[in-house]
């Protein structure tokens, strides 16, 4: 514990070196376009007539018009123009023919400066509500759970990237079937609208298809001819982002089982009361859904869900997130000795974790999905109870 507790405050601090970098390179840049004009001005004043500070004065509004507002633009266009005016006032040379052509210089880079802040300030809106419609679009159909479905503890989790990702193609619900509670987790390939729409898709098919069919291995080929439908009325895979990894499980009701049909997902983890951890890896690898390269049965695994044990789904969001090093993280070697009070405290710990092991510079959506089995006589929520691992002494 100790060592693990000397790599996180390490991850902290590199953190805060990397956010101290980006502060000081940011005042930098705002300042730059100063430093450029008054560089220019110290140049001419100190260097004889025939050399000029021209390129300074004219790199100065170029520089401000990715990164500043119109109005900032325009400033800096307008001080870079004074400075040469004034500069060619003072020495009496305004009105003949190399001064006045490189107020025209000036001139005319600060008009360009002005169209490429506009140009920026117009593809950065138009990103921006990309990503404010992928968002709205996701939450829709991605409605977050209940607490408690078919008698089993429920949360459920969507972890978007950084803010200059789009949306990604993660997945998760969850339905109480005459079979038992079902779920899935997946992960569209692809990004933006089109990744959302193909969850749609998927989420539609899984909803009815849980309600409707008898067995899990029965809600996964329903997915496949929805896949295929829609790819179909598109004309092709590449029109429908290509293919789906996915988990689907089912908890019948009252049986202590959990059934799963992995199709070339990331295993499920199963967590023990007592710490203790199990990585539910399929008998028999699968393809994700979607690939179009033929039908095979699929076979659901079984296991255990002893009381109080919690189930754990999860995206390639997770398990291949990195840190600085290039270094994966292992929710499974993260987790193996935890204990948690319930699914929404592992799900915020979990997330906490994974913000320490990036950095905050997570470059993947992630979807997470816990669902508790209670012990009897266990309350829905124990939100007080602080997370502990084997070995803390509880303090």
């Amino acid at each position: 514990m100790h060592r693990a507790g000397e790599q996180q405050v390490g991850k902290r601090e590199k953190r805060r070196r990397r956010r101290a970098g980006g502060v000081r390179t940011r005042r930098f840049v705002r300042l730059l376009p100063t430093l450029m004009i008054v560089g220019g001005l110290l140049f001419d004043a100190l260097t004889p007539s025939e050399f000029t500070a021209i390129p300074l004065y004219a790199a100065a509004p170029l520089i401000a018009a990715p990164f500043f507002s119109l109005a900032s633009t325009v400033r800096t266009g307008a001080a870079a123009l004074l400075a040469v005016v004034v500069l060619r006032l003072s020495s009496g040379t305004l009105l003949q023919v190399v001064p006045s052509i490189e107020l025209l210089t000036v001139l005319t880079v600060s008009v360009l400066a002005v169209v490429i802040n506009g140009v920026v300030r117009r593809s950065n809106e138009q990103l921006a509500s990309a990503r404010v419609i992928a968002e709205t679009a996701m939450r829709a159909v991605l409605p977050t759970p209940s607490d408690r479905i078919g008698g089993l503890q429920v949360a459920a989790r969507y972890e978007a990237a950084q803010a200059d990702e789009f949306v990604g193609g993660d997945l998760f619900s969850v339905t109480d079937s005459p079979q038992g509670v079902r779920l899935v987790v997946g992960d569209v390939r692809g990004k933006g609208l089109d990744a959302v729409e193909a969850v749609a898709v998927v989420i539609g098919a899984f909803r009815e298809a849980a309600e409707q069919e008898e067995t899990l291995e029965g809600v996964a080929l329903r997915l496949e001819r929805a896949l295929a439908r829609e790819s179909d009325r598109r004309g092709g895979l590449d029109a429908f982002e290509g293919f789906i990894t996915a988990v689907l499980a089912e908890v019948p009701p009252g049986a202590g089982r959990v059934r799963i049909v992995n199709r070339g997902h990331p295993e499920p983890l199963l967590l023990h009361t007592d710490g203790g951890l199990d990585v539910l890896g399929p008998s028999v690898p699968a393809l994700p859904l979607g690939m179009d390269l033929g039908v095979w049965p699929d076979r659901a695994d079984e296991w255990d869900l002893p009381a109080g044990a919690t189930l754990l789904l999860y995206t390639d969001g997770l398990s291949e997130a990195r840190n600085a090093e290039g270094v994966f993280y292992d929710p499974a070697e993260r987790l193996r000795g935890r204990i948690f009070p319930g699914p929404e405290e592992l799900l915020s710990a979990l997330t906490d974790d994974v913000r320490l092991h990036t950095g905050g510079e997570s470059t993947d959506d992630m979807a997470l999905l816990a669902v508790v089995r209670p012990a009897e006589g266990q309350p829905d929520r124990r939100r007080t109870v602080k997370i502990v691992g084997l070995g803390d002494g509880g303090d």
